[in-house]
C-alpha cells in the first residue's frame, strides 16, 4: 500500500491511497484547487484514480470531488443519503460496502451525526493482513474532538446520532487501529481538535474527553460548545450540492 495525506486550505486534510501492484487509487476528501496535486500523484505512483470519495457534503470548503473525478474519469462517491438533497448523479455508497483497491479493500461505515450523510472508511491491506490498518474518520472523530452536531439544525438530535455512530461504528474498533481525521487544529468543524493529524482509536478512548462521557453528557457538551458558522457556509454547501 502507499498512503499520502494532504494538509490543505481550512485546516482539512485529504487522503491518497491505493496499491501499487495493481496500480490503483482512491482520493478522499479533495479541496477545490487540489486536483492537480492528485493527478501529479496518480502519474508519479503511475497508479489509475478509480474512486473520488467525499465522506460527506462538506460546510466549510469547497470540494474539488467532482472535478478531480471528470478529470481522471473516476466515479465520484458519496454516501447515499446524499441523493436527498444533493442535485447530480453520483456513486451511491452503503454502510458495509466494499470497494476494491486490489490488495487495499475499503469498508464504508455510515457515521450520521456531523451531517446525516457522514460516513468513515475501514481501510485493510491483505498484503498486510485481513485485519483493519486505519479508518479515514472525516468530520465523526477528530484527534481530541468529535464533529460539530449543528450543521443540519437540529442539534440535540444530531449530536445524540453521533454518539450512537461513534458507539457502534468506530469505538468497537481495535485499539491499535489508526485514525486519520478530516481536519485538524483550527477548523471549524468541532471544538478542540489537536494539532496532531493522526490518533488510534485507544489513544482517543482514554484520552478524547467526549469519549469518556454518556450518552447525555455528551449530547450536553457538544451542544454546549458549537463555534461560529463559516461566514460564507451557506454559498459552500450551495455550491457542494449544485448540479
Amino acid at each position: 500500500m502507499f498512503f499520502k495525506q494532504l494538509p490543505t486550505k481550512e485546516s482539512s486534510l485529504s487522503y491518497f491511497f491505493g496499491c501499487a501492484g495493481h496500480a490503483i487509487a482512491a482520493a478522499v476528501d479533495v479541496v477545490a484547487g487540489d486536483e492537480d496535486w492528485f493527478i501529479e500523484q496518480a502519474a508519479l505512483a503511475n497508479v489509475r484514480i478509480a474512486y473520488v470519495i467525499d465522506t460527506h457534503v462538506h460546510a466549510d470548503h469547497f470540494s474539488g470531488g467532482r472535478e478531480l473525478a471528470k478529470r481522471v474519469g473516476a466515479p465520484y462517491c458519496l454516501h447515499e443519503s446524499a441523493r436527498s438533497f444533493v442535485k447530480f448523479d453520483y456513486e451511491p455508497l452503503a454502510d458495509g460496502q466494499l470497494l476494491d483497491l486490489g490488495n487495499v479493500k475499503i469498508k464504508v461505515l455510515h457515521t450520521p451525526g456531523h451531517t446525516l450523510d457522514s460516513m468513515c472508511l475501514l481501510v485493510s491491506d491483505a498484503r498486510r493482513g485481513p485485519e483493519p490498518w486505519f479508518v479515514i474518520t472525516g468530520d465523526t472523530l477528530f484527534v481530541g474532538a468529535t464533529g460539530r452536531p449543528d450543521l443540519a439544525g437540529r442539534e440535540q438530535e444530531m449530536a445524540g446520532m453521533l454518539f450512537d455512530s461513534l458507539g457502534s461504528k468506530l469505538l468497537n474498533l481495535p485499539a491499535e487501529l489508526e485514525i486519520f481525521p478530516g481536519h485538524q487544529a483550527g477548523s471549524a468543524c468541532g471544538v478542540g481538535l489537536s494539532g496532531k493529524p493522526s490518533s488510534t482509536i485507544g489513544f482517543e478512548k482514554r484520552w478524547n474527553p467526549l469519549l469518556t462521557m454518556n450518552r447525555e453528557a455528551f449530547v450536553r457538551e457538544l451542544t454546549a460548545n458549537i463555534p461560529a458558522r463559516p461566514a460564507n457556509m451557506d454559498q459552500i454547501v450551495a455550491t457542494n450540492i449544485a448540479a
